[in-house]
């Protein structure tokens, strides 16, 4: 049987034509994804090849697998090499990055948990390891500096709040919130991660930086300490 091309489409079919006319929002995900990556393989057109692409990310997440698809997960598609991988990376980076600045470059006050484990939460929720962060913020809980204190297993005992405060009095912070991930996907804090919370908080009120929350986000689902009363 003789494999269809996108040359072989009604102009109305072809992501290309489809756009120029009715405007990219007309466009589904593979359409949209078709245009950018423009060229299939030998085996598949570009909108064929944009849908196993969109089929390959975690659970049938289609858009959101390209945050988190390895260049090598990408090359084990048919029809996907170095450099379309590479360009579906840099796609996944791209939108990340306006999405990040977008809401941090506004004056968002991040007085919910709900703001603060949306902000995080496509970031941090498929690291294979864990990492803790601190948003540093001023009176009006806008967002000053999102400072990465450690890479690794979070320890309350190598964990130390001298860093954590240096860093918070050289930005002028008046509030912190820490927030760190659980690679297994559960959010229950450990007892490792309830004293490294009180160590902080104790820590904060001698220099007049106030501890607001600590968020432990796990795979689409966090755990608040202030909300569920832990500190």
């Amino acid at each position: 049987m003789e494999r269809i091309t996108m040359k072989d489409l009604p102009k109305g079919q072809r992501p290309y034509e489809k756009c120029m006319a009715q405007g990219p929002k007309s466009l589904t995900d593979s359409e949209l994804l078709a245009v950018i990556i423009r060229t299939g393989s030998s085996s598949a057109t570009s909108l064929e090849l944009a849908e196993k692409i969109l089929s390959c990310g975690q659970k049938g997440e289609g858009l959101l697998g390209l945050l988190h698809c390895s260049l090598q997960e990408l090359q084990k598609i048919r029809g996907v090499g170095p450099v379309k991988a590479i360009q579906l990376l840099c796609i996944g980076e791209l939108s990340r990055r306006i999405w990040k600045q977008k809401a941090g470059g506004q004056p968002v006050a991040f007085t919910q948990p709900d703001q603060i484990a949306d902000y995080y939460m496509e970031d941090m929720r498929h690291l294979e390891q864990e990492e803790i962060r601190v948003m540093y913020l001023n009176t009006k809980q806008h967002l000053i500096r999102d400072f990465l204190v450690s890479r690794g297993t979070v320890n309350a005992s190598v964990i130390t709040p001298r860093e954590i405060l240096i860093e918070g009095l050289r930005c002028l912070a008046v509030g912190m919130i820490l927030v760190h991930n659980h690679p297994s996907g559960d959010p229950a804090p450990s007892r490792s991660d309830r004293l490294l919370t009180c160590r902080i908080r104790e820590a904060g009120e001698v220099v007049g930086i106030t501890l607001i929350d600590h968020l432990i986000i796990g795979d689409k689902r966090y755990l608040s300490f202030r909300r569920e009363n832990l500190m």
